[in-house]
């Protein structure tokens, strides 16, 4: 349609089985700027439509005679509608017969979009063919308007259950392709100017742009979120908008939906190229607008979830000693592993802790039920009590009582499980007080390998702890204290992955270094849960 709301440079399907009415219709329609495409029967006219649909091609509208020598224009206007492709077409019945109110009846339940007797005026050949594709350009935009509006709610819920910033932008980045039908990139620029960015599925990984083109998008967004609120929409022309974000090696000017987070100011970018948005129509603004929203409220409780997992893992590595920091230890060698899980998770509890005691070391390990800072805070309280503790009790299982009623009076809400062992490096002497957690494992230079059987009440529930388990340690015998991190797996008993760690153990090299490292490489990868580890044996 031009500015006029007239109807130029349409094709038209003439179905008349009349070689002097294809030649009338072809002769107005041609003169008015149209194509015409003639067939005589409606199997000509199927023939015709499946052809052009394997092209892509449908011609805008088709007039269809009502007394066709293979079937009715009613029944051929009733197929074309019970096929979904060609069910859009518009359809102009044509009658060289004055038509009686039940023809006009069986041309609306057939689908039709109007009705016309010939002879007829040019102009009034015309206004009808303007008149259907108009009707049926109108039907089809407020049908992909529906369409979108329902991918957009999709979308959104999709958005909105995004675990990390790398999911959000990836998940966005696919949203806002479906959404146009267009390329797309979406970023989200942190507070510590970290860049995440977002491509479509469908984008080939040929070509990726590269970090240059990372640092110009974060100086672009910082530049153009400065001083800002609200949803800004705006145009980045090529010279600025770096190369291949949207098809490999390929320049385009981008439009650019960007939002600022309430919380955490970080801003938000949806970006799709100008160009494949002038095809969706003059609501494509709004409709990146929504989604750019939708995402930077996502983005905000992620965003925070990423201050406080830095400030726990912070606390964590703060508190909890490595190797090089481990306390000198006449006659005990001792290992320690502590792996933190994967970005998309929550911050633990876990700990370990190396004390020196009257008369021997006291080992543990432990986990604090829960992921969260409040977690870590609280591994930290147990941490710094057990050391007081241990100033003037070295029994395990009273350590263990104290600990339980620190818990139940400071965080009544808080349990943990804790593993302690009291060894005496002069005689292999070793106390195991266990609090809900996996028991030690003892692995023998013979290569066999056995859980300690110790085992005992959460901490923090107030049940009485039993005396401890006690063993001896040969010279040549590793002790292994781990959390559950390590091994504990969704759908899967813990006593069977309890037996998978004690078979890799028995197998793995000698050497503290050795065990630790094999039970990582065999269990310790893409966890879900933070890893504490440590592995000790008489020196």
């Amino acid at each position: 349609m031009d500015v006029n709301g007239k109807l130029t440079h349409a094709t038209v399907l003439v179905v008349d089985d009349e070689p002097a009415s294809r030649f009338a219709f072809e002769s107005v329609l041609s003169r008015a700027g149209h194509r015409v495409l003639a067939v005589g029967s409606g199997e000509e006219a199927l023939t015709e439509l499946d052809a052009r649909l394997r092209k892509g091609n449908l011609p805008d509208v088709a007039l269809i005679d009502v007394n066709l020598p293979d079937m009715s224009g009613f029944e051929l206007c009733r197929l074309l509608k019970e096929r979904p492709r060609m069910a859009g077409l518009p359809v102009v019945h044509v009658s060289a017969l004055a038509a009686p109110p039940s023809d006009r009846c069986q041309a609306l339940d057939a689908g039709d979009e109007a009705f016309l007797t010939v002879p007829a005026e040019p102009e009034e050949i015309e206004a009808a063919v303007r008149s259907a594709v108009r009707s049926a350009r109108l039907r089809a935009d407020d049908q992909a308007l529906v369409r979108r509006l329902t991918l957009l709610s999709e979308m959104i819920v999709t958005i909105q259950a995004a675990r990390s910033l790398q999911e959000l932008v990836d998940v966005a980045a696919d949203g806002t392709a479906r959404l146009t039908g267009t390329p797309a990139a979406v970023f989200v620029l942190d507070r510590d100017d970290q860049l995440y960015r977002g491509l479509p599925r469908e984008r080939t990984a040929v070509a990726l742009p590269g970090e240059d083109a990372d640092r110009t998008v974060a100086r672009l967004l910082r530049r153009l979120s400065h001083g800002q609120s609200g949803v800004q929409i705006t145009t980045v022309p090529t010279p600025l908008w770096p190369t291949g974000f949207f098809r490999p090696g390929v320049e385009h000017d981008a439009r650019l939906a960007l939002v600022l987070t309430q919380e955490g100011r970080a801003p938000v970018c949806l970006a799709a190229p100008t160009r494949g948005l002038r095809r969706v129509g003059p609501e494509a603004g709004a409709l990146l607008a929504q989604l750019a929203q939708a995402t930077a409220l996502a983005a905000e409780p992620l965003l925070m979830y990423q201050v406080e997992r830095h400030v726990a893992l912070t606390l964590q590595r703060s508190f909890l000693p490595g190797p090089d920091r481990l306390p000198e230890l006449p006659g005990v060698d001792t290992v320690v592993r502590y792996v933190p899980a994967s970005q998309d998770t929550e911050i633990g509890g876990d700990f370990y802790a190396v004390l020196k005691v009257a008369g021997g070391v006291l080992f543990a390990v432990g986990d604090v039920v829960g992921h969260s800072l409040e977690a870590a805070t609280v591994m930290v309280e147990i941490r710094h009590a057990l050391r007081a503790y241990c100033v003037d009790e070295r029994d395990p299982s009273v350590l263990a009582e104290r600990l339980d009623r620190m818990l139940q009076h400071y965080h009544p809400e808080t349990t943990a499980t804790v593993c302690l062992a009291l060894v005496d490096p002069d005689t292999g002497r070793t106390l195991i007080s266990n609090s809900g957690h996996i028991p030690p494992l003892i692995i023998r230079d013979s290569g066999s390998a056995d859980y300690a059987k110790a085992a005992g009440p959460l901490l923090g529930v107030g049940l009485p702890h039993p005396p401890p388990t006690e063993l001896f340690l040969e010279p040549t015998d590793r002790l292994l204290m781990i959390t559950d991190g390590l091994i504990e797996t969704r759908g899967t008993d813990i006593s069977v992955s309890m037996e998978h760690l004690r078979a890799a153990a028995s197998g793995a090299l000698p050497g503290l270094d050795a065990l630790c490292d094999t039970l990582l490489d065999c269990f310790g990868v893409d966890r879900d849960d933070d890893i504490a580890m440590l592995a000790l044996r008489l020196g």
